[in-house]
């Protein structure tokens, strides 16, 4: 891992602070993100938007262009899908986060989010990573399904390496040979990473589980063991959702698990910034 010049720490206060929206990731305050999996209508992230921008949430979550391991299943709505993302954004104030699957997408959604998402399955994507290094945007960065750490860091370091230096790490869990779990979330790593590299790093509980029944407990779990945000996802009508329905939070369940994260976030000398002090109505033209 010395090859990583620009992710590991020069000292042990080495920290990378990125700012999105209103918020500043990596500080003292956490970074909350949620939504679904994928954006399914203007109405769907209406009713996300307006009940989370008070929870608070300090970003909204989509998927436009799907990865799926069936090519039958829903495959997102593409260019209609960053508009709604955007239109959302314009009316509440959240900035949103999307995943960009090829590099052939990337100026099309940076165009529309705040934020790229790079997938577990295209984290070694080497040519993908360097252009989003060319990118003037943030990149989310998700660990592979078994990607060891070195890996992690040093495909982090690719985005860096060609100019971009607003990179954030997601630990989203790794696969196993126990199925009771979607996959296994390691906390270890977490805590690893915080000590090796000064990014910013988040933790997705809802990919990790499988379960949404999981995500509450193994979100409060990451924020103790000094993770800098959440990445969780939630829809109005969980069972409905048109992908990865099982993992899902109710809009009332993601706002009650922010509000459980508030005396751990205390504990540790952290906090959640303060939501809006009245939900925008928001409607589309």
């Amino acid at each position: 891992m010395k090859k990583a010049k620009l992710a590991l720490k020069t000292d042990s206060l080495s920290k990378t602070q990125i700012q999105i929206g209103n918020a500043v990731v990596g500080g003292t305050d956490l970074f909350i993100v949620g939504g679904p999996c994928s954006v399914e209508s203007r109405e769907q992230m209406e009713a996300v938007a307006s009940r989370l921008v008070s929870a608070p949430v300090q970003a909204l979550r989509g998927g436009v262009y799907k990865p799926r391991t069936s090519p039958y299943d829903f495959q997102g709505l593409g260019l209609e899908g960053l508009e709604i993302l955007a239109a959302v954004r314009d009316r509440s104030g959240l900035p949103v986060i999307t995943e960009v699957m090829a590099v052939s997408q990337i100026d099309e959604i940076a165009s529309y989010a705040d934020v790229l998402q790079v997938g577990s399955r295209n984290m070694q994507n080497f040519d993908l990573l360097k252009a989003l290094g060319r990118v003037d945007k943030p990149i989310l960065l998700k660990r592979g399904l078994a990607a060891t750490l070195e890996e992690f860091v040093m495909a982090a370091e690719y985005i860096l390496s060609h100019g971009n230096p607003n990179v954030m790490l997601c630990e989203r869990g790794i696969r196993s040979f126990d199925t009771h779990t979607r996959n296994v979330l390691d906390l270890g790593a977490v805590v690893a990473l915080k000590q090796i590299t000064h990014l910013p790093i988040l933790v997705d509980p809802s990919h990790a589980a499988g379960k949404r029944e999981l995500v509450a407990d193994l979100s409060r779990a990451a924020i103790a063991a000094g993770a800098d945000g959440l990445l969780v996802e939630c829809h109005p009508e969980p069972e409905q959702s048109v992908s990865d329905a099982r993992q899902a939070l109710s809009l009332d369940d993601m706002v009650a698990l922010v509000d459980s994260i508030r005396p751990i976030a205390t504990a540790i000398n952290r906090s959640i910034p303060a939501g809006a002090t009245s939900v925008p109505r928001l409607s589309f033209v």
